[in-house]
């Protein structure tokens, strides 16, 4: 029951939210040309800073145990080569073909993930949520990177020229790469007993948590704002098999395979942090990424509710076999 309401009260505000965005819209306080400024003002500016802070605020890099991290990042792409010819036999449309293909793998890692692991499995989850967090996102975000160049609405055959340009010059992946370069620069300091951190430069450490508090309300805001009832009959098939890759399949093949392969030496608190990576809702940073990239920015929001909805049910039904079989003692 308590997994129940931590998923309950972990969905409900961001449905609330999207409810409030469209409810704006329907009022006339948004439009559709000011969703997409918005859109992109956050996927280059609020979401990269949310995600530079979310890296630098962790402990360190020395406690990482990269067996566990291989195994995580090894699921990720199998989950994508299985996706990849699914997505093409679902629908002929390439714009559809990148939203869809990078619900399938890509998570809600950093806004429900980290604190999802933190009720499960308290301090000991949210800690190794966070350092495995320093492997996932940025998969997740190179992930997403190659799904919407390889199947971009316009129909325009990407080189791998274009996609690697597409990753180096993503605003999440550079924002990850320079948290990472922050923090091992803050470990280093440290080692030489020097304690400087960014957040001793009180004014700039105020504006980037101002920055990255903006992200995901305003993405949110602009998925409902986005958001048309009348999108989900045409798109149907789409939302349907990207709900279940995403709530029934990866969890499947990600926390099953973890227990078949290493309940042994995995801890509660490593399975914890892995509901977070396969089991939370398609990322809400999907929807600005695929509108950036030119992939279906319908599908995308229409997956991220729906996924949302879904897994309020799904977390509870795998944290509840988890504590059955004996992993959360």
């Amino acid at each position: 029951m308590d997994s129940l309401i931590f998923a309950l009260n972990a969905v409900t505000p961001i449905i609330l939210v999207i409810s409030v965005g469209y409810l704006l819209k329907k009022i006339g306080l948004i439009n559709n040309d000011f969703s997409k400024k918005t859109n992109k003002l956050v996927f280059r500016c609020f979401l990269p800073v949310m995600l530079f802070l979310n890296l630098y605020k962790t402990d360190g890099i020395d406690e990482l145990r990269w067996d566990y991290i291989i195994f995580a990042v090894v699921v990720l792409l199998v989950v994508f080569a299985i996706a990849l010819p699914l997505t093409m036999i679902a629908t002929k449309q390439n714009g559809r073909r990148g939203a869809l293909l990078q619900a399938c793998f890509r998570s809600n890692y950093a806004l429900l993930g980290i604190p999802l692991a933190e009720s499960l499995y308290g301090s000991e989850g949210v800690a190794v949520a966070t350092l495995l967090g320093a492997a996932v996102i940025p998969a997740l975000n190179i992930l997403a990177v190659i799904s919407l160049s390889i199947f971009r609405e316009d129909g325009k055959r990407p080189t791998v020229k274009d996609i690697l340009k597409g990753i180096i010059n993503n605003p999440l992946i550079q924002s990850i790469a320079a948290g990472l370069v922050a923090l091992l620069i803050r470990s280093f300091l440290e080692k030489n007993n020097i304690s400087f951190r960014i957040s001793d430069i009180k004014p700039v450490y105020t504006l980037l948590e101002y920055l990255s508090r903006l992200a995901t309300p305003l993405a949110l805001l602009m998925l409902g704002a986005q958001f048309e009832f009348s999108a989900v009959r045409s798109l149907k098939n789409e939302i349907v098999l990207g709900t279940i890759m995403r709530t029934i399949i990866v969890p499947m093949i990600g926390i099953g395979g973890a227990y078949l392969l290493f309940s042994n030496t995995f801890t509660g608190a490593h399975f914890a942090a892995l509901i977070a990576v396969f089991a939370t809702p398609v990322s809400v940073s999907s929807v600005p990424m695929a509108q950036e990239m030119n992939g279906d920015t319908t599908l995308a929001g229409q997956l991220v509710i729906w996924s949302t909805l879904a897994s309020a049910v799904s977390i509870f039904i795998i944290a509840f076999l988890l504590r059955y079989i004996g992993v959360f003692a």
